[in-house]
């Protein structure tokens, strides 16, 4: 590659492009929506949820310090993230809260993007990060299941024109924030019925000697501002 095409591209990544206008900001909330609330789809879509959500633990693990050994991702849309590192301190609390405010802080921050029409900048760093990722999955399926997001992210931004890489860009900013919600909802039912006794709310009880209550309201008030905050920047409000 020469370097006026790699200028070219550099340009096209920092640049900005058209607004996409309000109409495809609200089907592409509305089909992301399709994609959380019935069940049967959410057993499939909550697969990107968890690669954002060990992601999270992973990234924050190597930032405070933590030797990150490896992330698996499971069929069941379930996940692991190991570290190693001191086991309390402020480095392990930071892992822990990482993973269910990753999805939505995602969301808000790819909003702030697509306010700023920053779109294919928005797909060359999610390419980046799934790639980064990729390099710390220890299980096919997971293997299997960043791929297959880091190809979408590719075929889009190399092979589509601009409408499609935008619709892509704000549906998946909306299945973040508004996905990001869910799993929340989904823990406090567990815990309400007696189970996920390891869940992080319950692993962050252990480490602070503040209730898991505490915790798991702290990721309800960031899934919700999140959503509040993303969603009014995508909008334009």
């Amino acid at each position: 590659m020469d370097n006026a095409s790699i200028t070219n591209v550099w340009d096209r990544v920092v640049g900005s492009q058209p607004d996409p206008g309000q109409w495809l900001v609200i089907v592409t909330g509305l089909v992301a929506l399709l994609a959380v609330l019935p069940h049967g789809v959410w057993r499939i879509s909550r697969n990107a949820v968890t690669i954002a959500h060990e992601g999270g633990h992973g990234l924050i693990a190597l930032v405070s310090g933590r030797r990150l050994d490896g992330i698996r991702l499971h069929s069941d849309t379930s996940g692991l993230t190991v570290s190693r590192g001191k086991p309390t301190g402020i480095g392990m609390i930071l892992t822990a809260t990482a993973g269910y405010t990753a999805p939505p802080l995602l969301g808000l921050g790819g909003a702030w993007l697509l306010a700023a029409n920053h779109i294919t900048a928005l797909l060359w760093v999610a390419t980046a990060l799934l790639i980064a990722m990729l390099v710390m999955i220890r299980n096919a399926y997971g293997v299997l299941t960043v791929l297959i997001a880091g190809a979408a992210f590719v075929l889009v931004s190399w092979m589509t024109d601009y409408q499609v890489q935008a619709a892509f860009a704000y549906l998946v900013v909306w299945f973040l924030l508004l996905g990001g919600l869910r799993p929340v909802f989904e823990l406090q039912a567990k815990r309400r019925r007696g189970g996920a006794p390891d869940s992080d709310a319950d692993q962050l009880a252990r480490l602070t000697h503040a209730p898991a209550a505490m915790w798991l309201l702290l990721f309800h008030a960031v899934a919700l501002l999140s959503l509040i905050g993303g969603g009014r920047w995508l909008l334009g409000l």
